[in-house]
């Protein structure tokens, strides 16, 4: 499995960036492919989950209103739109893919199967 994030950089507060995560080698049926984010001396964070097959949405409530995650199954694509951003959305953002068990599926870093290598996003004041 390959998770390929794109898309991240620098912008200033209240702007917008779209990250980009190609997603290759298998069938994410059954997946839920998502985002987290570290900041330097901080965890890695859940941001925003998408289920593959259905489509459903889940988001921290540090982001929601502001970040919308979307897939395009065709391409094998997860796209997170960050619009209204703040200083304190600056991390490396990561992609990253975890099969759902028939018990669900945690928001914890370690509950997840595949990362991406990760991209910068800083946001000026």
């Amino acid at each position: 499995v390959q998770l390929v994030e794109s898309g991240g950089g620098l912008v200033q507060t209240g702007g917008s960036l779209r990250l980009s995560c190609a997603a290759s080698g298998r069938d994410f049926r059954g997946y839920v492919l998502g985002w987290f984010r570290q900041a330097p001396g901080n965890e890695r964070d859940f941001v925003a989950g998408i289920t593959w097959s259905a489509g459903s949405t889940f988001y921290a409530d540090s982001v929601k209103g502001r970040f919308t995650i979307s897939r395009d199954n065709a391409k094998d694509v997860v796209l997170l739109q960050m619009d209204r951003l703040k200083p304190e959305d600056t991390a490396v953002y990561y992609c990253a893919a975890t099969w759902i068990p028939p018990t669900g599926w945690g928001r914890s870093p370690g509950n997840w199967d595949y990362w991406g290598q990760g991209t910068q996003v800083t946001v000026a004041s």
